[in-house]
């Protein structure tokens, strides 16, 4: 069976398909990359591309991958839009896939992980992970700035992108690990993990998850 996965959450974004089995297992076979800011020109036509060239339909696809955020809006929707489509057509599977549980899988460790991704405004995407060392449980998602960031992650593993962000960690004795931000073949191998266990989501349902900085009700009713 064959499984395709999409990211255009970020300034550049990517396909990738790959075969999956009953085994559980996930074998990338091929990654398109797709260049920032013409996602709604690129996708579908990239996807009919990718198929023609290994000779696939679009009824050879039997499950969906997709990044669900956090990331640009814009970006975003596209990228839903379309599995939404394919998904709806074919009446296959679809997992919502976080990139900051896709990168707290860097880990390999156990305890408190924070996955952290820049979004702008010195600001930053943060997913808390309690991990056994082969699956994490999430606990939270915020909007931190950076000193927010760092003063909650004293005894955790900071994993993040963010050269910046590493650098200001270990300066205050945090372990952190460096790692490449996911693209669509770390959404597919997850996404894959989760619909075979069940975890997936229906077109009418599949949205964004955006991760906005909560709003202090105090503060709403002030104003």
């Amino acid at each position: 069976m064959y499984l395709l996965a999409t990211d255009t959450s970020g300034k550049d974004g990517s396909i990738a398909l790959a075969h999956v089995g009953a085994d559980g297992g996930c074998d990338v076979l091929e990654i398109v990359a797709l260049e920032g800011g013409t996602f709604s020109a690129q996708l579908v036509p990239q996807i009919a591309a990718l198929l023609g060239k290994r000779r696939l339909r679009k009824e050879d696809l039997g499950a969906f991958a997709v990044a669900s955020g956090p990331g640009s809006f814009t970006g975003l929707r596209i990228g839903l839009a379309a599995i939404k489509g394919l998904a709806e057509i074919l009446q296959k599977p679809i997992a919502a896939v976080s990139l900051l549980e896709a990168m707290a899988r860097a880990s390999s460790g156990r305890g408190r992980v924070i996955a952290a991704m820049d979004a702008g405004r010195h600001e930053f995407y943060v997913g808390v992970y309690e991990s056994d060392g082969t699956s994490q449980m999430l606990v939270s998602e915020s909007l931190l700035t950076q000193a927010e960031l760092l003063h909650s992650a004293a005894d955790s593993l900071l994993i993040t992108p963010e050269t910046v962000l590493a650098a200001a960690a270990r300066g205050r004795s945090i372990e952190v690990m460096e790692a490449e931000r996911p693209r669509s073949d770390a959404i597919a191998r997850l996404g894959w993990e989760k619909i075979r266990v069940g975890q997936t989501v229906s077109p009418e349902i599949l949205d964004a998850n955006y991760i906005r900085r909560a709003v202090d009700p105090v503060l709403v009713k002030n104003s």
